[in-house]
């Protein structure tokens, strides 16, 4: 076996006037996130983890916030463009542990639906998919000024060697 770990990362700002999407489900809350697509910053580190396992660069390289067709698009889009990547040099996901870090609003609730969009758009058992919400303690604003962090680590199989310069 030629198993690959990747890690990602991704922060985005929450904002007035847009709706709050993570892992695909739309979080009823007073703010969203600020970002050239959905800003969907759990999806957006899970993709930056799985392009990382299978050197196949970064989600800024791949999806620019300077490419005007990404404006907005949902962040399962790109992840779906991603798995057809992964797809194409025989790389398999064998599985994913996201961490989510925000105070409010709290996710619990939603986590399966997460799991189960993140599945779904991989083709992926849902027990492959793991999401945990996690409590900064106050440490971080919530409003305008402060923001949510996510975490992903993954595992893949490569059946031959992805190259992002390929």
């Amino acid at each position: 076996m030629n198993l690959r770990v990747g890690i990602g990362f991704d922060r985005h700002c929450f904002v007035s006037g847009k709706p709050l999407i993570l892992g695909g489900v739309e979080i009823p809350f007073r703010y969203g996130l600020l970002g050239h697509s959905d800003g969907d910053c759990l999806v957006h580190s899970v993709i930056d983890s799985l392009l990382g396992a299978a050197n196949l660069g970064d989600i800024g390289t791949l999806f620019p916030d300077t490419d005007e067709l990404l404006q907005g698009v949902r962040s399962l889009v790109l992840l779906e463009r991603v798995k057809d990547m992964l797809l194409s040099c025989g790389a398999n996901v064998v599985n994913l542990d996201s961490v989510v870090i925000t105070d409010k609003p709290v996710l619990r609730e939603h986590i399966p639906a997460m799991r189960e969009n993140i599945s779904s758009v991989l083709g992926i058992e849902l027990a492959r998919v793991t999401i945990k919400g996690k409590r900064t303690e106050g440490t971080v604003p919530v409003g305008e000024d402060g923001y949510i962090d996510s975490i992903t680590v993954s595992l893949v199989e490569l059946k031959r060697e992805c190259d992002a310069r390929n």
